[in-house]
């Protein structure tokens, strides 16, 4: 398994996918056969959380190809991520608790151990090391992970969310943080997932057996409620001639025409609430780069870059980077530089967004819709 930090490599990567795989996809995709073979799953994961593949063009890709009949599992999977992008939206203030709870939040040896794959749980620690080395784990192992930290090692979720988006290539703010909160029984009230040692064995093919797990626990309780938000941007026209860029959303082939200046900003961990791994930041900065080199009016800039461009340019068209860690630098940054920043956003992810204000069953009564507005 290796993800390559490219898009021409994701693009091939789909293809393939869609040619070899994606019709075993329904049947094969809870199984977790390990780092060396993942042929069962698309990996499509880290090229979307970055917008080097776009959810729209992978579904178009997809039924060109194929029946909506045969792929509607895999279809479904993409939309979730879509979908929890939306809910985050209309909740923003999800994310921000979270980010503060990390704050006051003290770590201690048990913290620790987890972190090192030190613990009497031997799959958990496995996870660990590879969580590190490869910065990927499979879906349903992040499932298992996160019910073990929450349930058995009795760590709190923030911590555990913490160090997912510390070390996956693609850890994103909206599916991240909401799943650890729907293993914890937060996302859906009273909901929780526990982890079982029958079907970590079943799904691993055995490779794991005799698991000691907390297979009763009760789900987490929260006393906070989170009232729907209006979303604070709508799609927006060109207003500037600078534009930019971060890599949550690296879609600059929609817009590279219309702008004399694109600037691309390399977040640096000091600028960060939660610090990257050394991994993952390089990953970031290869494909900042590989994006980069397709545009010669773009330019790769840091905070002291910024700050010098800004004292001649003060209006900024963005590439809107979604509710995370981007966009609170962002707002720190249009506040501290006296910016006028206008967020351009997709009419696709605004049109679902609206879908995302209840459960997810709800959204996904209306994928048909919004298939029959932007793709079929």
């Amino acid at each position: 398994m290796e993800f390559i930090p490219n898009k021409n490599f994701a693009e091939n990567h789909l293809k393939s996918f869609i040619e070899k795989h994606i019709l075993d996809y329904s049947k094969l995709r809870n199984f977790d056969y390990g780092p060396q073979n993942r042929n069962n799953i698309s990996l499509f994961s880290p090229y979307i959380s970055h917008r080097i593949l776009f959810e729209f063009d992978i579904i178009k890709n997809i039924l060109k190809k194929h029946s909506y009949v045969k792929v509607e599992k895999f279809i479904q999977e993409i939309f979730w991520r879509i979908y929890w992008k939306g809910w985050l939206e209309l909740r923003p203030s999800v994310w921000n608790d979270f980010t503060s709870s990390l704050e006051a939040t003290e770590t201690d040896q048990n913290y620790i151990d987890a972190v090192n794959g030190n613990t009497n749980i031997k799959c958990f620690n496995e996870w660990v090391l590879e969580l590190k080395k490869h910065n990927y784990l499979h879906n349903h192992t992040r499932m298992w992970f996160a019910s073990i930290w929450i349930f058995t090692l009795k760590l709190p979720w923030q911590l555990g969310a913490k160090f997912f988006l510390e070390n996956l290539l693609d850890g994103d703010s909206a599916s991240n943080t909401l799943s650890w909160r729907w293993v914890a029984g937060l996302q859906t009230k009273g909901k929780h997932y526990l982890a079982k040692s029958w079907n970590i064995e079943k799904f691993t093919l055995n490779r794991f057996k005799n698991i000691y797990l907390n297979e009763k626990a009760d789900a987490i309780i929260e006393d906070n409620l989170y009232e729907l938000s209006k979303l604070t941007y709508s799609s927006s026209e060109k207003r500037s001639d600078s534009l930019i860029v971060f890599d949550t959303n690296l879609m600059i082939e929609r817009y590279n025409k219309n702008y004399k200046n694109i600037y691309i900003v390399d977040l640096e961990n000091e600028h960060r609430k939660i610090k990257l791994s050394e991994n993952v930041i390089n990953f970031k900065k290869k494909l900042i780069h590989d994006i980069s080199s397709k545009y010669k009016n773009s330019k790769i800039v840091n905070q002291n870059e910024i700050n010098n461009i800004s004292k001649s340019v003060k209006e900024f068209d963005v590439i809107y980077p979604f509710i995370g860690e981007n966009f609170d630098y962002l707002q720190r940054l249009e506040q501290s530089l006296q910016l006028n920043l206008n967020m351009i956003l997709e009419n696709e992810d605004l049109y679902c967004w609206q879908f995302s204000n209840k459960g997810y069953f709800n959204f996904k009564n209306n994928i048909p819709k919004i298939l029959g507005k932007f793709v079929l």
